[in-house]
């Protein structure tokens, strides 16, 4: 099987407001910085493009083809699309120079959540006889998560607030991060609740911006004498949108997505985990057996910052940075969609 590696990753900072910039605006810095990363000119460098956006947060049908804008959209382009978190925007690339289609690929995903109300928005993805007509929100369907595993005595309001505390704290090493700062366990334990049992801490922040990343052969990799880091593995699973038919206090789709990208076949030095609340950090890290060993979020996590339709393939990228300056050897990155951990994309990456 062809290798594959990242070679390249940039984004923008997590903003919770990014103004009168349009998505176009948002995503021609980045891809301006990958391509200097990578010592290429522009998208004609690359064999193929693929975007992950969300017309849903745009407001207007088939509009990531405004994406496509900031591309220079010089004929040949082989460019694709997915309605979906960038990360499955890489998946579809992979597939791409595993079929002999492409030996190079630009993957990017960029959101503006903030001229909405993303909460509900994002309702749009639930059920649509039973549950979307009733407009609940996501962070109440996260609430009703965390309530469950705090009956259960699976977790304590402490522990999720440790969560929430060491990644704003890891965050003040994240030039990107929206939120960041050294604030103690009991602090957080005297906010007042949002969402019972749900603080606002306990929920990641809305924010605006874009992340980008090149892929591409190892060979290719090498021939352009770049650092990289290799895929060694990638799966993504999913569990069904009835959410009362699955158990919400485990995330089964993730432990599977790991297996089968080969998770276990080595120790995982750093683990960045797509969890926008604090008790799915705890889910996803029991469901991927992840100990004291390994390095949770040292990004901040998206507690710190979440670039909707990006953030997913920032966890790829933080991963990328972490083996490449030699902080990690091998590394795992998590990516979710739908409401309280639906879908799952788990990739592994390792040392050159």
């Amino acid at each position: 099987m062809t290798e594959i590696a990242v070679v390249a990753y940039q984004q923008s900072d997590s903003v919770a407001d990014a103004g009168a910039v349009n998505e176009v605006e948002l995503i021609m810095p980045v891809l301006g910085r990958v391509f200097a990363q990578a010592g290429l000119n522009n998208a004609q460098d690359v064999d193929f493009v693929c975007s992950g956006s969300c017309d849903y947060m745009q407001g207007a049908a088939f509009a990531f083809v405004l994406g496509v804008d900031a591309l220079g959209a010089v004929p040949p382009i082989r460019e694709s699309h997915v309605e979906m978190d960038g990360a499955w925007a890489l998946y579809e690339s992979i597939l791409k120079i595993r079929m002999g289609h492409a030996e190079s690929a630009l993957v990017y995903g960029f959101g503006k959540s903030s001229p909405g109300e993303l909460p509900i928005v994002l309702s749009q993805q639930l059920d649509p006889y039973y549950l979307a007509p009733l407009w609940v929100d996501t962070i109440s369907l996260a609430a009703m998560q965390a309530r469950l595993m705090l009956e259960q005595g699976l977790i304590t309001e402490r522990d999720m607030a440790e969560v929430v505390s060491r990644s704003r704290r890891n965050a003040l090493e994240n030039p990107h991060a929206q939120l960041a700062g050294d604030i103690s366990v009991d602090a957080i334990l005297a906010e007042d609740s949002m969402v019972a049992p749900l603080r606002r801490s306990d929920c990641c922040p809305v924010s605006d911006g874009a992340s980008a990343m090149i892929i591409a052969t190892v060979d290719k990799a090498r021939e352009w004498g770049l650092p990289y880091a290799v895929i060694s593995g990638i799966d993504h699973r999913m569990e069904t949108h009835n959410l009362g038919m699955r158990d919400l206090t485990d995330s089964v789709s993730t432990r599977q997505a790991a297996q089968t990208a080969g998770a276990s076949d080595g120790a995982i030095d750093v683990a960045e985990l797509y969890a926008p609340f604090s008790h799915q950090e705890i889910i996803l890290s029991r469901a991927l057996g992840l100990g004291e060993d390994t390095a949770i979020n040292p990004s901040g996590g998206v507690l710190a910052g979440n670039l909707m339709m990006a953030s997913g393939l920032s966890r790829v990228g933080e991963v990328f940075n972490r083996i490449v300056s030699g902080d990690a050897r091998r590394g795992l990155a998590h990516a979710t969609s739908g409401p309280c951990l639906q879908h799952n994309l788990v990739t592994v990456l390792e040392e050159a």
